[in-house]
């Protein structure tokens, strides 16, 4: 039997951190697109207004860490209530179907639960096979009928120099 801990990321995970997600983004043939660097990620992670967080699993037996995932709140207008979004999910190549990535999916569950939140949400590249089919064998709904739409550099650019100004108003106004 495979022994775990789950625990919440600290400080001192950020360069481990860091390492897993360029190895994510080799696994999924674009390590040249993962550019955030330990400092980055330790303000994201842990500066004075969070942006996401993250939890760690590591194997019991040494201690090793063997994966992790970050995810951040969202709101859906829809509902009226928060929701998670779980960014990346991750377990090292030789620990995969230990059972490690499903205790993370279940851990991060059980915050939507203990928080509210109705739905857990996340993205899976269509080229994943192994990976969907682990998703759906959790019983996950694959939504088909959206896309995803990413606006960056100088598109970005030229659309927010379109942007007309925003009046900030106090709430008493």
């Amino acid at each position: 039997m495979i022994s775990r801990m789950i625990r919440t990321a600290t400080a001192h995970d950020v360069a481990e951190i860091r390492t897993m997600i360029r190895e994510l983004a080799a696994y999924e043939r674009a390590v040249e697109q993962a550019r955030a660097s330990e400092e980055q990620l330790r303000e994201a992670l842990f500066g004075e207004d969070p942006a996401a967080f993250v939890l760690i699993v590591e194997d019991d037996a040494t201690g090793e860490t063997v994966g992790f995932a970050l995810w951040f709140p969202r709101f859906s207008t829809w509902t009226g209530t928060r929701g998670m979004h779980l960014e990346d999910l991750y377990v090292r190549p030789h620990a995969r179907g230990g059972g490690h990535g499903k205790a993370l999916l279940a851990a991060l569950a059980a915050i939507c639960e203990r928080r509210g939140y109705e739905r857990f949400e996340w993205w899976v590249l269509a080229w994943n096979e192994p990976t969907i089919d682990f998703y759906k064998s959790l019983g996950v709904d694959l939504l088909d009928e959206w896309t995803v739409c990413r606006l960056t550099g100088e598109p970005l650019k030229a659309l927010a120099a379109q942007a007309p100004p925003v009046v900030t108003r106090s709430p008493a106004s």
